[in-house]
């Protein structure tokens, strides 16, 4: 059986990012980064094998971004033990992305220092750290559900079908446009639907003047 491939003590890939072109441009930011890491690199004695920089990228997400897909390949066959960023919010904004980039360091066993919080997996401190932003995370993404499902319930509640709109019936396309060039008002359409009971084209149980005045000008009208 092949043995997996170990890389050597204190290899580290760093890791940089700026969010915005100028930044990227200027190089002050990048700058900034790369010294805070050679900085920790030299007390620590780490080696660095590789730097990967994703200039203008947003840190709202992990996708998009060349440079950490090639850091996370570099850790992830074991030509490095450790990918370093010098902050967090350098890797990701979002706690449910770092949780998921922890989940990997953790499964394939690597470590994940960012150094302006104190994170690294190696140590009792961080591993806690990462624990309780994990934690975070999690709570970050039933919060999200929640909210979800609340606007969902509501949406219901008042009236409107959920799923793919509701096709407006030719019938009642051809009710509101006789009634308007009969000289009917807008408001007048929009109180003798609701007096039918007649669904707005989204599946609503409420016509406005306006919903009528948007039947009207549409183009299927």
């Amino acid at each position: 059986m092949a043995k997996t491939k170990t890389a050597p003590a204190d290899t580290v890939v760093a890791y940089l990012r700026v969010s915005t072109d100028e930044q990227a441009e200027s190089g002050a930011g990048l700058m900034a980064q790369r010294t805070t890491i050679e900085a920790e690199a030299d007390r620590r004695g780490w080696i660095i094998v590789a730097w990967k920089e994703d200039k203008g990228a947003s840190g709202k997400s992990l996708g998009g971004r060349p440079a950490l897909a090639e850091a996370l390949e570099l850790v992830e066959s074991h030509q490095a033990t450790t990918l370093v960023v010098a902050k967090l919010d350098r890797l990701s904004r979002s706690l449910v992305d770092f949780a998921g980039v922890m989940d990997r360091a953790r499964a394939k066993r690597w470590n994940l220092i960012a150094l302006d919080l104190g994170i690294d997996l190696t140590t009792p401190a961080g591993e806690f750290l990462a624990s309780v932003m994990a934690s975070a995370a999690q709570w970050e993404r039933r919060i999200i559900g929640q909210r979800t499902r609340e606007g969902l319930a509501a949406k219901k509640a008042a009236g409107v079908r959920l799923g793919r709109p509701v096709a407006l019936p030719d019938e009642v396309r051809s009710r509101i446009r006789d009634e308007a060039s009969n000289g009917a008002s807008l408001a007048a359409i929009a109180r003798g639907l609701n007096a039918g009971a007649v669904p707005t084209a989204q599946g609503g149980k409420k016509w406005y003047p306006s919903t009528v005045k948007a039947v009207l000008s549409s183009q299927d009208v």
